[in-house]
């Protein structure tokens, strides 16, 4: 391009494909009906295109294993079941983000219960794969739930008064710093700056993105509105931008409400070989993940079922340790 501030524009179907720190990221969109009693849809799956739909019931993504990677998933409409071999489990909804450090191996499932019987459920999220450094990879899995509560918002207005949104998912903000990232995550550490936004612009507002660095990666990706202007450059909806990581970034919503996800962070540096869920440094060290998982199904699976939810009027919540410890978006945590 003869930009030299934008990189790579590219169009979006439902994947990103990023650059280290980052691996992928999914666009996931759905929109089932209205729930049966089994928090299915009332329509049998087969009549309609659902892009997640692998349980035998409920949507969602059944028990399945990772290893060597993360997890961030943001959920902006619909509801998510979590469960996992370590004994985690929990409900989170649209405004939530789950955090999952993958480490030396787990076991999990998302499924999408469909809890509204009077109307549709429509579901619409992201989901990061963020890479972990080679001792990373060597520790145990954990996650952690960001509430919509307690997520840091930047709220700023250009010189017109027009209004923007920036939240703030993981790094900081300026002055305004992100909720901890579990502690073996690339972006728990500062320097590592790994910064993850939600920007909402309303119609023609203006902001500027500071710099990062000219060693970092960075990716805008414009998934709603009509038209968004990055450095005078006009974007259109559904596209990916890599850009100059080392200048600040003037963008320019359009005639509508602008939505983007905003990716930028250190890379790694590491060799990648992935196959599938597990992500590692060497083909050898994928082959002996493989085995491993073959040998221990990573701790197993404590769940009766493959695709478990909860019942239709669970409150969100997160579960740890086993079920010795609860929280929810609003109270202080339980033994």
């Amino acid at each position: 391009m003869s930009n030299s501030v934008l990189y790579s524009v590219v169009p979006v179907e439902s994947r990103l494909d990023l650059k280290d720190p980052f691996i992928f990221t999914a666009h996931h969109q759905d929109h089932y009906p209205q729930g049966n009693s089994e928090l299915g849809p009332v329509t049998p799956p087969h009549q309609h295109e659902y892009d997640m739909y692998y349980g035998e019931s409920i949507p969602g993504f059944p028990e399945h294993p990772h290893t060597g990677f993360e997890t961030i998933t943001i959920v902006e409409r619909g509801y998510v079941d979590h469960f996992d071999s370590l004994g985690n489990s929990g409900r989170y909804a649209a405004g939530d983000v789950q955090w999952l450090t993958t480490g030396n191996g787990v076991q999990h499932c998302e499924m999408f219960p469909l809890v509204h019987q009077d109307q549709d459920n429509p579901l619409e999220l992201f989901q990061i794969w963020l890479n972990s450094s080679p001792e990373q990879k060597k520790q145990p899995a954990d996650y952690k739930m960001f509430w919509r509560e307690q997520i840091p918002h930047v709220f700023s207005a250009d010189t017109a008064g027009r209004k923007a949104d920036i939240r703030i998912i993981s790094g900081r903000f300026k002055t305004t710093e992100a909720l901890d990232r579990p502690a073996y995550s690339w972006a728990a550490a500062a320097e590592n700056r790994v910064n993850i936004y939600m920007i909402t612009l309303a119609p023609e507002a203006e902001l500027i993105i500071p710099a990062s660095t000219g060693s970092a990666t960075r990716f805008c990706y414009f998934y709603q509105g009509n038209s968004l202007e990055l450095e005078g450059q006009k974007i259109q909806v559904k596209h990916l931008v890599e850009l100059k990581p080392d200048q600040d970034i003037h963008l320019k919503g359009g005639l509508l409400e602008s939505h983007i996800l905003w990716l930028e962070g250190e890379p790694i540096g590491a060799p990648v070989a992935m196959r599938g869920p597990f992500v590692l440094n060497t083909p050898q060290e994928l082959d002996a993940a493989f085995r491993r998982y073959r040998d221990t199904r990573f701790g197993g699976w404590p769940w009766a079922k493959a695709e478990p939810a909860f019942p239709q009027d669970q409150p969100r919540f997160a579960s740890y340790e086993g079920g010795k410890r609860e929280e929810y978006p609003e109270k202080e945590a339980t033994e």
